[in-house]
């Protein structure tokens, strides 16, 4: 359910055991990156237990204990931001195992519109050589072939599992929903005033693919506004949704050195780099005399088409179109390389350089990737355009985040030609930059993400932070546009902004939980893991170095705690099998 640009989601997952034998039961699924999951519940029957958080190490100890003497249990971690693993142990034959998931997370805005996502599948995952920490991609049955840590097993193209999921969403926007677009779905829509109802139509109910809906609400333009959960000592926590002046659309953009570094990895093989290729084509066609640009691309190794960025000129165009169109994919996905023959430039000062990744981002080194382009981006921003039907958006939106950029979503069923016009329309315009905030008598304190981002046309910045005082009843954020100091006047009123809501403050410390966790990946501070253990346990959610566990200490089953069994899930839409997964 939505309320405001905040949802609260209940995910329930059903386990049923067919076999003769207890199991173990194996599931490695998805949740959106910024999903602050504080709740958890398992349900045996009429038992219901619900879960606790502990450090990750003590659950996992917890959980094997009890899977040890018998007793049904179920443990869920996090691999990344974006993918957990959850473990029940002791099914009983004929037996059924209901365990509810509960998580808030903040929606995005992308040109008027609001975009709500569930992810369904975890795509598979290239591990540079060596590595072993990575997600690996296995076919069904063959279990620990792939040498990392976390496993998820396909499903081969002529195969069906069976495990269908079904899906309602109940928004209550406070206006007028005045469109629907379900992207990758077929769906049914009921209205009922200013409240909109959505279910996944009987017809699609594959989990092979992202769910996402954006709608749109009544009204000329959305403004700025605050939402806030109060304490029980008079302050407490806010989230900000902060939009970019209609002013920004004044001034005319500065000359371009556009980059755009291409995935031609096997995954991308078919639609995929159809979709991207049809995207740059638009781009290359629509570039100004004066704008310069060049084409990167990478797979098991890294190329370009020119030394360095040529001028945009029909015979230039002309021979990016010609290395765009005989591109075609195959091999591993070596984006390190890719990440650095696109950034290991110094920036012109003559030009705005921005750098267009297109890709599937399915890759188990994130975190080398993001630790590279701290590293070498120098002003360069960062564009990512995600593309495919179940990307890897945790690693698309940090990249645009490391970046100072933004991230696009380019499914299979989009216009690409849409899309990048979309994105030419937004690099059109200068970014309000270097922003500063006065929360006037608010009183804030932790406002994350700590390094406030760039404001693009189209694009709004959500913050969360804590407050303590009713104070003034406006708030005053100030940029750069092109040099010039612009100023934006925001009203705020705590008490009628959703002052109630629940989520507001698991919201906030998983932006906290986010931030020291992005730290990890370029800072070399040892405290950092700590402190976000602390968060996490104080404020009961999950992360890296948390875990939910329940076990129904009740009962004890018979017999050893039987087989592992690992769930195998459909091989994203419009992504070939015999090209991620390894016979």
């Amino acid at each position: 359910s939505i309320s405001g640009y905040v949802a609260t989601v209940d995910v329930t997952q059903q386990y049923h055991n067919p076999y003769s034998g207890k199991i173990e039961a194996v599931y490695v699924f998805p949740l959106p990156a910024n999903a602050a999951v504080n709740e958890f519940l398992m349900t045996i029957g009429q038992r219901r237990i619900r879960g606790i958080i502990r450090e990750r190490a003590e659950a996992e100890r917890i959980y094997k204990a009890a899977r040890a003497q018998g007793h049904v249990a179920s443990l869920m971690t996090e691999e990344r931001p974006n993918v957990f693993t959850q473990s029940i142990a002791n099914i009983e034959p004929g037996k059924q195992i209901d365990v509810n998931v509960k998580y808030f997370h903040t929606l995005d805005y992308v040109d008027g519109w609001y975009e709500y996502v569930f992810p369904m599948v975890v795509g598979p995952r290239f591990n540079p050589p060596g590595s072993t920490e990575g997600i690996g991609a296995v076919g069904r049955g063959d279990r620990g072939k792939s040498g990392q840590s976390t496993e998820v097993q396909y499903l081969r193209p002529t195969e069906r599992s069976g495990h269908d999921i079904a899906l309602a969403l109940r928004i209550d926007a406070g206006v007028i929903v005045e469109a629907l677009e379900s992207r990758n779905h077929k769906v049914k829509i009921s209205r009922h005033e200013n409240v909109a109802t959505v279910q996944l139509d009987d017809a699609d109910t594959i989990p092979n693919k992202d769910f996402v809906l954006r709608y749109k609400v009544a009204g000329d333009r959305v403004k700025s506004a605050v939402m806030a959960q109060r304490d029980a000592k008079g302050g407490g926590y806010f989230t900000l949704m902060l939009f970019p002046p209609e002013t920004l659309t004044d001034l005319p953009r500065k000359p371009l050195e556009m980059v755009f570094t291409l995935d031609v990895s096997g995954s991308m093989s078919g639609q995929p780099i159809e979709q991207s290729k049809a995207a740059i084509r638009y781009a290359l066609t629509h570039m100004r005399p004066d704008d310069t640009f060049n084409v990167a691309r990478f797979a098991g190794s890294s190329e370009q088409m020119a030394p360095h960025a040529v001028p945009a000129n029909p015979e230039n165009v002309a021979a990016g179109l010609q290395y765009i169109n005989s591109t075609s994919a195959g091999g591993g996905t070596m984006m390190l390389e890719g990440i650095r023959r696109s950034l290991a430039v110094s920036p012109s000062t003559e030009r705005l350089r921005f750098v267009a990744f297109l890709t599937d981002g399915y890759i188990g080194n994130e975190t080398d990737i993001l630790r590279e382009i701290h590293q070498l981006r120098q002003s360069t921003r960062i564009f990512s355009f995600g593309v495919g039907s179940s990307p890897n958006r945790y690693l698309l939106d940090h990249m645009a985040k490391f970046g100072a950029g933004c991230a696009a979503y380019l499914s299979l069923n989009d216009n690409a030609e849409t899309i990048m016009a979309d994105y030419f329309q937004r690099i059109a315009h200068p970014a309000l930059t270097d922003l500063e905030i006065d929360f006037g008598g608010m009183n804030v304190s932790e406002v994350y993400p700590r390094k406030l981002p760039d404001l693009f046309v189209g694009r709004p910045v959500i913050l969360t932070g804590k407050f303590t005082g009713r104070g003034e009843p406006t708030v005053k954020v100030r940029g750069k546009v092109g040099g010039e100091m612009r100023e934006i006047i925001l009203p705020v009123n705590l008490e009628d902004a959703s002052a109630a809501h629940a989520g507001i403050q698991s919201v906030w410390a998983r932006g906290k939980i986010a931030d020291l966790f992005d730290r990890t990946t370029y800072e070399s501070n040892p405290d950092l893991p700590a402190e976000v253990k602390q968060v996490a346990l104080e404020h009961g959610l999950m992360s890296a170095y948390t875990a939910f566990v329940a076990v129904d200490s009740s009962t004890k089953t018979a017999g050893d705690h039987g087989t592992s069994v690992a769930m195998p899930v459909p091989v994203p839409e419009g992504v070939r099998y015999e090209t991620t997964v390894p016979e």
